[in-house]
């Protein structure tokens, strides 16, 4: 990133790769002000804390997926489509955090180091729930006398397209993710 980049722009960046990279709790501000360049004052100009820090991170992928995930939903043409450019969202996702050396979900491997309670962790279950909430609802626009079946059907997605992350996460790349895609198909086809 340019020296010419605000201090904030720079932490942010930083913090990004060196949390998602090294994890939450292992890296100090010391280690992020060094990777953004900047000095340590500017991160509290910028942050009350590193607490403060975290949630701007948390945030920041949060909003990260969701412009990723309204990519795709531009170009899907039926509610099957729309399902599918939830799992080819996360698959992008994956994508892109390969250069830090893929390690999963950064928003529920910043969660685990969260105690319970800690506002961050509110914002990852919301993403989770926002994507159950939209698999109900495109489930329902493809059939809409499913009744019961689309929240439970709305469910197994979820967990499949979690757990497929997990596991790419511990595999170190998207294959899991790209199986899980192919059994949603398999799921919806039943459906």
């Amino acid at each position: 990133m340019s020296d010419k980049a605000p201090a904030r722009e720079r932490l942010l960046k930083a913090a990004a790769e060196l949390f998602y990279r090294e994890g939450v709790g292992a890296t100090g501000i010391d280690a992020i002000t060094a990777h953004a360049g900047v000095a340590k004052m500017s991160l509290y100009n910028n942050f009350s804390s590193k607490t403060d820090l975290v949630n701007a991170y948390i945030e920041a992928r949060h909003r990260e997926w969701q412009e990723l995930y309204r990519e795709r939903l531009a170009h899907a043409a039926t509610p099957r489509d729309r399902v599918l450019a939830i799992f080819d969202s996360y698959v992008d996702h994956a994508e892109m955090a390969y250069s830090w050396g893929f390690r999963g979900c950064g928003l529920l491997n910043a969660a685990a180091e969260l105690s319970v309670g800690d506002p961050a962790r509110d914002i990852v279950a919301s993403q989770k729930d926002e994507v159950e909430t939209l698999f109900k609802q495109y489930l329902a626009e493809m059939k809409p006398d499913a009744g019961a079946a689309i929240d439970e059907t709305a469910e197994h997605l979820s967990f499949l397209l979690e757990g497929a992350m997990s596991r790419a996460g511990l595999d170190g790349h998207d294959a899991r993710l790209k199986t899980a895609r192919r059994i949603a198909i398999s799921i919806m086809d039943q459906l």
